[in-house]
């Protein structure tokens, strides 16, 4: 299993983040994720537990498809995917309050291919590196494009 797992502190609340990332995860995956060069979801109806998406992403000039599915949506605190088509999870955690909210990434690829084990340091290292740019880039794109929240007197 190769794991992968990166926080920040982003300055707006937890609602206005978990939209962001959740709720409007169609339109913004791709672009905190410019590996994803297309994504589709599959299910009818709102996105909400169960929903499946199709991805394409190409990392390190590798193509890879997938399908995964939402196996937890707690608006405000978590979202979570599991690959269907391929062994991996991703979880968003969002800690926090009216200040802040400390988001949490966490990558899991479950199993790896018998060709790809001599490579296993490498893809971990890949990995992380991934996981700190997506918080990264979830951070510049969220506190430049959602006001914050008016405190009240």
């Amino acid at each position: 299993m190769v794991k992968a797992q990166a926080s920040i502190d982003i300055q707006r609340e937890p609602e206005s983040v978990y939209r962001f990332v959740a709720e409007e995860f169609e339109r913004n995956y791709p672009r905190w994720s410019p590996e994803v060069k297309e994504l589709r979801l599959i299910s009818n109806g709102p996105i909400g537990v169960g929903t499946l998406a199709r991805q394409v992403r190409v990392d390190q000039g590798r193509r890879t498809e997938s399908v995964f599915k939402i196996t937890q949506m707690q608006a405000p605190r978590r979202l979570t995917f599991q690959g269907t088509s391929l062994p991996f999870v991703v979880d968003y955690r969002f800690d926090g309050d009216a200040a802040g909210t400390r988001l949490t990434f966490t990558f899991e690829l479950r199993r790896l291919d018998l060709m790809m084990r001599p490579f296993e340091k490498l893809i971990r290292s890949a990995v992380q590196d991934g996981a700190h740019r997506t918080v990264r880039n979830l951070k510049r794109l969220i506190e430049g494009e959602c006001a914050p929240q008016q405190r009240r007197a």
